[in-house]
């Protein structure tokens, strides 16, 4: 592996959103195939696998008080912007959410599961009078594979594009988690200094969770507790809140963005706030922090694609919260030993924390998430690691993860 391979990775994998991804995904496969029909449709069908349809069906679609997939399918087509990507459904105005109840109303829209397809998979039909176009995005939620307009293709990748197959390289034993750690430190820093730009969105969106009380709240109680000195401001309580108080910003349903990582806003949240938190503690410059973080998404990433295949999973409570722990304890001085005793750590007490991605009490679980990242970092530095009966644990990290994802 070379850092270009990773930076690649980095950049595909680590991006903007507002909302729930599926949702996002689902409004832009409808925004593409309006778009191809010049904005004219009668009918709107999504076919989604089950994951897709699990994660995303109870988010709530931003500025707006909706959470069915069915809106944001309509809402996508009415927008009809897909440059906009998986921001697509920021800033809908009041007349397109009332034209997009209207059409709800009036016409046909229907949204079916396909259980044969695994991964992520998500077909749009837009039909108007005899014209149709159909638009599949496959394995990320950006990922359009292929549009069709009546029978004809107007646009054709490779089943599988650019960035699965750099991310696949993830999915063998050859890479070492020692290994992308070491380019990380090596790499140029002005190279991963846009991964600063998710500091700076997801600190926004904790902000305003605490000042706003938004969602669950979850953020601005730790916030009331620290503040009267019920919970110390200490490195595990402010990881704990300001990780809390995204993940509330972003189930809010209000126009906020989020800097997700590997599919996943939660991921994003999870990866890079708790080692924001640790780094504004410690006070170290925007180079360390910037490496840290890549550490971070980059080992968040890779756990990702060898645990997707589960469906059950979601990934933001274990994936996410090793890889901040990993990047904790590299910020903190530990050697590779302490690295992976960290990881071990997070993943014997998170392996069995399970549910869907879209749901308001992931401002709970991300905060015990957070709080596990730092503090398996510290028992790790403290050559405390969860022992290997058997289980999930193994003498190796790469070996755990893999016992994880069976």
């Amino acid at each position: 592996m070379n850092y270009n391979l990773l930076l690649n990775i980095l950049k595909a994998e680590v991006l903007p959103t507002v909302g729930s991804l599926e949702a996002g995904a689902i409004a832009l496969a409808a925004a593409y195939a309006s778009e191809t029909l010049g904005g004219r449709f009668d009918s709107i069908s999504i076919i989604v696998n089950a994951k897709v349809n699990t994660d995303g069906a109870a988010a709530v679609i931003p500025g707006t008080k909706e959470t069915s997939l069915e809106i944001a399918a309509v809402l996508g087509a009415i927008k009809r912007q897909p440059e906009k990507q998986l921001s697509i459904l920021a800033s809908i105005t009041t007349e397109e959410l009332d034209q997009g109840k209207e059409f709800l109303k009036q016409k046909d829209v229907t949204i079916s599961i396909d259980d044969s397809k695994k991964g992520l998979w998500i077909e749009a039909y837009l039909r108007f009078g005899q014209e149709e176009c159909h638009v599949i995005i496959k394995d990320t939620h950006a990922n359009v594979v292929s549009i069709t307009k009546n029978g004809q293709f107007v646009f054709k990748q490779d089943a599988s594009g650019d960035t699965e197959k750099d991310r696949t390289v993830f999915q063998g034993d050859e890479i070492r988690i020692a290994e992308m750690i070491s380019i990380v430190e090596k790499m140029p820093w002005y190279e991963m200094e846009f991964l600063l730009d998710g500091v700076e969105m997801n600190c926004f969106a904790a902000e305003i969770g605490i000042a706003q009380k938004m969602g669950l709240g979850i953020g601005a109680f730790f916030h009331s507790l620290i503040a009267e000195g019920v919970l110390s401001d200490d490195i595990v309580n402010y990881a704990k809140m300001l990780t809390a108080a995204a993940a509330d910003a972003r189930m809010s349903g209000e126009n906020i963005k989020i800097m997700s990582c590997a599919g996943s806003g939660n991921h994003g949240i999870t990866a890079i706030l708790p080692v924001y938190a640790i780094g504004k503690k410690m006070g170290v410059s925007k180079e360390r922090l910037a490496r840290a973080i890549a550490i971070s998404l980059g080992i968040t990433i890779y756990i990702k694609v060898r645990i997707e295949h589960l469906p059950a999973l979601c990934g933001c409570a274990m994936a996410a919260a090793a890889g901040a722990s990993a990047a904790i304890t590299w910020l903190m001085n530990g050697d590779s030993t302490m690295i992976a005793k960290s990881m071990k750590n997070v993943i014997g007490n998170l392996a069995g924390m399970l549910g869907d991605d879209g749901k308001a009490e992931w401002g709970i679980n991300l905060s015990i998430a957070a709080a596990v990242a730092v503090e398996s970092s510290l028992m790790a530095q403290h050559h405390i690691v969860v022992p290997i009966h058997g289980g999930i644990a193994d003498d190796t990290i790469e070996q755990t993860i893999k016992n994880f994802g069976k």
